[in-house]
């Protein structure tokens, strides 16, 4: 369907890749992998036309439609979200349109025997039945599942969409792509803005939806979920796989291990015959002998290993001071904005040692909470925190607050105490800023996800007993949210996180705090145990009804 060939990008000097070629077939459901910078958005922007490559070509046929989700959308005001999310359906009115200047036209020409007669009566008939077969499905209705699928309600519909987050307008952004049925769908980081029961509606859509689509993921189990297929960018080439990423992962370990095998034969040839050459080369006998080897030497092929992700750092957060053994407890906590009720008659109890996650979906109060229990906030009920609580907080704008003027060295080299100090290159490694030229930057140019990184190492080093992190894995690759996972699982003190990432959650916490429907409901189990036990909840629900 999409045929890429002989793709080449290069700027600044530097190649980011070249000479790549591979098809994208209908149905298939691709995981475009690599480690950051690798030029996995590069090349989804490639494939949607919004750049172009050095050399090489993107072929594909005439009515083939591609649909494309940026991470960073730019979005115009001015609409309701229903409105502009129908905004979708627009090609419709451009149909009608024309349509209907075609029949004007019909209804004042007299050459009815004309080629150009003939010609607009084919082209209104074709547009006739393609819109009126369009127009049987009550495309109103449509707009309504995907809004109320990606976490609106029917009282958002007509609200302006300069009343919403930026997270909000991508998901109309979204929605605004999965209604126009395109034939490929690229998307880069679609679930970063997306709540679990979100996330768990576009998985289902795309696997129903038997479309192509090309996704750019840091969500493990939503890439797994949903592809079937990997390709990998890595040094400049790409690697094909027929499998979804847990499987990829098997065997790219597998073809690491057999190209450092020929790299060491190759290796080990090349010093056998250049130590020949050197003993042999003032040699009148041997020289036939020499020259040959000489020759075979410039004409090797060198073969390259695939670069190894060296971040595979074990961290450990410094020993918790003790805590007394309620960090946490709250009877009948609740919090209102003027008429609004985000929550009310919240009573838990975290105990030292807890490990516990706040899910639901946005804007049901998770992050409130977190604000009530740091006192940022005021709120109804008693909260109180237990004897030598000492909160590590880790908040979604945690990147704004660091000191702008310092370098990203100066920013770690200042909390690290004790034995980690000798690590912090390695530290800053598994965080990609590895190199003089990534440690050596000022915190004020870099990106937002690079501040949120270094916001997250300095947390790694502060001893604390009660670490607070809401959504700490939005900007972190796969590996580094590995690394930051283990960290968490070793650390002996208590943990409340908000998070979307199921595959984070799993393994990690052992309690769930559910926030919906105006209250926070306690669930004594890890995540899945706790997703299964919600679609069986869900499945009642309807059967009540």
């Amino acid at each position: 369907m999409i045929s890429v060939d002989g793709l080449a990008v290069e700027f600044g000097g530097t190649t980011l890749f070249s000479d790549i070629s591979f098809v994208i077939n209908e149905k298939d459901r691709i995981a475009l992998m690599g480690k950051n910078g690798a030029g996995k958005s590069t090349l989804l922007k490639i494939l949607s036309g919004t750049r172009q490559p050095t050399r090489g070509k993107i072929s594909a046929p005439k009515e083939c439609v591609i649909a494309y989700l940026p991470q960073h959308l730019m979005t115009e005001d001015g609409r309701t979200v229903f409105e502009e999310t129908a905004q979708a359906f627009a090609h419709l009115h451009e149909m009608e349109a024309e349509m209907a200047e075609i029949n004007r036209q019909l209804e004042t020409r007299t050459d009815y025997e004309s080629d150009s007669y003939m010609e607009l009566i084919e082209r209104v008939s074709t547009l006739s039945e393609k819109f009126y077969s369009i127009e049987e499905t009550n495309y109103d209705a449509d707009i309504e599942k995907a809004l109320l699928g990606l976490g609106f309600t029917r009282e958002d519909f007509n609200k302006q969409t300069s009343d919403f987050s930026g997270g909000w307008r991508m998901r109309i952004e979204l929605a605004k792509l999965l209604l126009q049925n395109p034939d490929v769908l690229l998307l880069d980081e679609p679930t970063n803005h997306l709540d679990i029961e979100s996330i768990q509606w576009l998985e289902d859509f795309l696997i129903g939806n038997g479309k192509a689509v090309v996704v750019i993921s840091h969500d493990r189990k939503f890439v797994d979920n949903i592809t079937t297929r990997t390709i990998e960018v890595t040094m400049g080439r790409i690697y094909d796989y027929k499998v979804n990423y847990s499987q990829y992962l098997q065997l790219r370990a597998e073809r690491r291990v057999q190209q450092q095998k020929q790299f060491d034969e190759q290796q080990k040839f090349i010093a056998e015959t250049t130590e020949f050459i050197e003993r042999f080369k003032g040699t009148y006998s041997k020289t036939l002998q020499v020259q040959s080897r000489v020759k075979m030497l410039e004409k090797l092929v060198l073969l390259e290993v695939d670069e190894e992700d060296t971040s595979a750092l074990r961290l450990k957060f410094p020993p918790s001071p003790r805590s007394g053994n309620y960090p946490v407890t709250m009877d009948a906590v609740g919090k209102t904005y003027g008429e609004k009720n985000i929550f009310s008659n919240a009573s838990l109890t975290i105990e030292r040692g807890d490990k516990v996650a706040f899910v639901g979906k946005n804007g049901e109060g998770k992050s409130t909470l977190v604000k009530c229990i740091m006192k940022e906030i005021e709120h109804d009920g008693t909260l109180t925190l237990g004897h030598n609580v000492q909160i590590g907080y880790f908040a979604q704008n945690q990147a704004s607050l660091l000191d702008e003027n310092l370098t990203v060295f100066q920013t770690i080299d200042d909390v690290a105490v004790g034995d980690i100090r000798n690590k912090i290159r390695d530290l800053l490694g598994a965080f990609m800023f590895g190199g003089p030229e990534e440690s050596m930057k000022k915190v004020k140019v870099l990106s937002g996800g690079e501040r949120t990184r270094l916001a997250m190492i300095k947390l790694l080093l502060e001893p604390v007993n009660l670490l607070i992190l809401d959504e700490p894995t939005n900007h972190l690759d796969l590996k580094t949210k590995d690394i930051l996972k283990q960290a968490l699982v070793d650390f002996d003190g208590t943990l409340i996180v908000v998070s979307h990432d199921r595959d984070f959650l799993d393994g990690l916490v052992t309690k769930v705090y559910e926030f919906g429907n105006k209250k926070v409901t306690e669930h004594l189990s890890g995540i899945y145990e706790f997703l299964e036990k919600k679609k069986m909840d869900s499945l009642s629900e309807l059967e009540k009804k």
